[in-house]
């Protein structure tokens, strides 16, 4: 292994060890990273090729996102991605490096030792419904005609979270507009049926809204009195995010993200935000970098979050719940039934309140986003009522 990658490997071994469960096994895991070059930098694009190679084996050995990354030497220092890993690199290897036109890839074979699961929701899938980002000023958007990019950014950060393929699993519901403001106000104004509707159409049980608040360009980068030159700007990119329970319509995860690149086309050509053309630019590389620490840090806020679901439909016994195989459900699987309702505070302030009942309701038949739970020793299921929250509580019994 050389200088570089000893230096490397000595500063994410301090950054990921944490508190391992006595069973480890070591696996080799080989990740292709890549990054654009920006003004020539090759230096910094091969950090952040060997970062994305680093970070895409982690998370398939069943890494977290939860602490800072910081790579010492020099090579990567206070990384905004967050890393946690559930493994320990014992060996990285440099398997291949390569440069085409603006962009670096660096191929790595890393040894890792992956440590069993902590957290027992995470053996359980949860949906999470991607939303069509709002555009807050539409007049930012004017340099470029990149009116559609609010809609192409969610669909990006969607291929972002399928790619990372924990148990944050994105269901596409980003082609239609959907008014956001309100929920980034300071006032918190929710609406919960719009909540319930976006989870019902989209049948996830978690709601992720967002709204980009700029992408003004900024200095001008070339200078004024170089008439030869083409005009370059700098363009910033600010996106926020809000992150809904869709059964119980709580807010359960926020957060910020800003960066500025370089946006290297004439000031009047018109830009397709689908082409490659885009997204291979500095700008849309960027906010392609930023969807990935996105969906890093989506799976790590929920992959200890319950899988829940409802009750669709009743018929004595038996009930039709809106979760199934393809959240991990099993036969014989049990869940508990708790009823939905509200806390209102002294202010006024109405706050979701759920109250768990006694009543557990075993899987019988199993379809793939749906199942067919009956009670317990047939029992009769008192106060039970359409629209209740189920949760799982256990394995397989």
């Amino acid at each position: 292994m050389n200088t570089f990658l000893s230096s490397l490997f000595a500063g994410v071994t301090s950054a990921v060890l944490l508190t391992f469960s006595t069973s480890t096994y070591a696996q080799w895991f080989e990740s292709t990273g890549h990054a654009q070059i920006q003004n020539g930098d090759i230096s910094s694009a091969k950090s952040s090729a060997i970062k994305d190679a680093i970070t895409q084996a982690l998370v398939f050995s069943g890494a977290r996102v939860s602490s800072v990354q910081t790579l010492v030497d020099g090579v990567l220092t206070q990384d905004q991605l967050k890393i946690s890993s559930h493994g320990e690199i014992q060996k990285i290897e440099l398997v291949s490096e390569q440069r085409q036109n603006e962009q670096f890839a660096i191929t790595l074979r890393l040894d890792v030792f992956a440590q069993t699961e902590q957290c027992p929701q995470s053996h359980f899938n949860k949906f999470i419904a991607v939303t069509q980002s709002q555009l807050v000023h539409r007049e930012h958007a004017l340099m470029g005609q990149i009116f559609d990019i609010n809609k192409v950014v969610s669909k990006s950060l969607f291929n972002a979270l399928q790619k990372t393929k924990m148990s944050a699993l994105p269901v596409a519901y980003y082609n239609k507009a959907i008014d956001v403001g309100s929920y980034f106000t300071q006032q918190y104004d929710y609406s919960n049926a719009q909540l319930e509707e976006l989870s019902n159409r989209s049948n996830a049980q978690y709601v992720l809204l967002s709204q980009i608040t700029n992408l003004a360009p900024s200095d001008k980068l070339n200078n004024d009195y170089a008439f030869w030159q083409d005009e370059i700007y700098q363009r910033s990119y600010a996106v926020e995010f809000m992150l809904f329970d869709g059964t119980t319509y709580e807010q359960l995860w926020q957060n910020s993200y800003r960066t500025q690149a370089i946006w290297p086309f004439e000031k009047t050509a018109i830009i397709d935000v689908n082409s490659d053309r885009f997204w291979q630019s500095p700008f849309g590389q960027s906010i392609s970098d930023i969807n990935q620490t996105v969906s890093y840090d989506i799976q790590a806020a929920m992959a200890c979050f319950p899988t829940k679901g409802k009750i669709m439909h009743m018929e004595n016994s038996k009930l039709v719940i809106n979760l199934g195989k393809d959240h991990g459900l099993k036969k014989g699987q049990l869940l508990s039934i708790a009823h939905h309702n509200y806390l209102t505070d002294a202010k006024g302030n109405t706050m979701p309140h759920t109250i768990t009942t006694l009543n557990t309701i075993r899987v019988e038949q199993l379809y793939n986003q749906s199942a067919i739970a009956v009670s317990i020793d047939d029992k009769p299921l008192p106060g039970v009522q359409i629209n209740d929250v189920v949760e799982i509580v256990s394995q397989e019994r």
